[in-house]
């Protein structure tokens, strides 16, 4: 097994081909153990030349719905009126600290996500 640090696009590609190479390795080999450090690696490396932040809230919002079948009409009991459902989802109100709870108790939406974008 010879590991090398991952450096630049060209050595995530080689560490990439090596990696589906072993990825079915049985546990406990040899090629178990260069999978997971390779994994360790690659996951370094994209968090560092491509970090992914975290959603725009509405999209958030939006993303939830369509994962759970849910209706405008379904986010009252989080947001408020059908009027500022309305007016959340088409960007036109921000959302409140209360709501921002609401939803994250309610629909499990995670804080980072509903706060990504509060001043």
């Amino acid at each position: 097994m010879t590991i090398k640090p991952i450096r630049n696009d060209a050595d995530l590609k080689a560490a990439f081909a090596r990696l589906e190479m072993i990825f079915q390795a049985p546990e406990g080999s040899a090629e178990a153990d260069e999978m997971e450090i390779l994994v360790t690696l690659i996951e370094a490396y994209e968090n560092r030349h491509y970090p992914i932040g975290p959603a725009d809230p509405i999209e958030a919002i939006k993303f939830r719905m369509d994962q759970q079948g849910l209706a405008a009409k379904d986010l009252e009991i989080y947001i408020g009126s059908s009027g500022r459902v309305s007016e959340v989802l088409n960007r036109k109100r921000p959302l409140s600290l209360r709501m921002i709870k609401r939803l994250h108790d309610g629909l499990k939406i995670p804080y980072e996500s509903l706060l990504s974008h509060a001043a």
